[in-house]
């Protein structure tokens, strides 16, 4: 990936600084990627994408295809209309796939459904505290006990 990151450096015609500011990544982090040392995170590649928007993305990710996409004048690739032709999809000149039989789908994993967990908050009325003595202790070493009359 770093020999087609070099290409679009060179088809840019600016230097790997400016390509590095054009795309927003720092200086050396392009540089570590052309020299081999890191490869390009997914990021990086989808800000070389977003920045070239003329070129293929199949083509920077696994170097099939052309460099260029076929990018017209008002920045939009061109379509067949065919292919969004209500009539051609269900012409019956095209056989249908083998994987579009309805006898072929593949039957869903059943998985055994989780049980629910319920959590309950029982609130459990204590009685009120009742005080059944107060001690004071002095720095004498006595002490005195206080009762409340019942």
């Amino acid at each position: 990936m770093k020999e087609r990151i070099a290409q679009i450096i060179q088809k840019e015609d600016i230097t790997a600084a400016q390509f590095a500011d054009k795309i927003g990544i720092s200086h050396s982090n392009l540089s570590h990627i052309l020299n081999g040392r890191n490869k390009p995170s997914l990021e990086v590649v989808m800000k070389i994408h977003k920045a070239c928007d003329y070129i293929s993305l199949k083509w920077l990710l696994y170097g099939e295809g052309e460099m260029e996409t076929d990018v017209d004048s008002n920045n939009t690739i061109p379509f067949s209309s065919s292919l969004f032709d209500e009539n051609s999809l269900f012409a019956t000149d095209h056989p249908a796939l083998p994987e579009y039989h309805k006898g072929n789908e593949e039957k869903q994993a059943s998985y055994p459904t989780k049980e629910v967990v319920r959590q309950e908050i029982k609130y459990i009325e204590v009685p009120a505290k009742k005080i059944t003595e107060i001690r004071i202790f002095f720095d004498n070493g006595t002490y005195e006990t206080f009762k409340p009359e019942k």
